[in-house]
């Protein structure tokens, strides 16, 4: 899913781009995604193909909620900002708070969520591979 109109779309060449440079999309304006929360698209901006790559801006309580997907690998790195993860088995899952500098990870069919605590505002590098923007989003309970 491309949250930038291409036809608004300037893309890099080279492939350099400063995080200000991208457009900020905020998702409660996109039908269909969830959460709503704003995003700068990186990916889209640099053209990537095989890598997804989004840097997530969130305000306190705001979140992803606890999702798993069937193919997708996901990387992120808290750059700003205090969260609670939640992640692992839906039964039994762990919650651990991190700040930043922290890096957590989620590879296919393993649920993950995580929400912006505290009285700051938040922000969190997001990568995933493949960079298959209809992957699918599954409800942890049904796994």
């Amino acid at each position: 899913m491309n949250f930038i109109d291409e036809d608004k779309l300037e893309k890099a060449d080279p492939k350099i781009v400063h995080s200000d440079d991208v457009p900020p999309v905020d998702l409660s304006e996109v039908d269909d995604v969830h959460p709503t929360v704003s995003i700068r698209p990186v990916d889209e901006v640099l053209d990537l193909q095989k890598l997804a790559a989004k840097l997530w801006y969130f305000e306190p309580g705001e979140e992803v909620g606890f999702h798993a997907h069937p193919e997708e690998e996901e990387l992120y790195y808290v750059i700003q900002g205090e969260f609670s993860l939640k992640m692992g088995d839906a039964d039994d899952p762990e919650y651990t708070t991190v700040g930043p500098g922290t890096f957590f990870a989620a590879g296919p069919y393993e649920a993950h969520g995580h929400r912006c605590v505290g009285d700051e505002n938040g922000a969190v590098l997001a990568l995933g591979a493949p960079a298959d923007a209809d992957d699918e989003v599954i409800d942890p309970y049904e796994l």
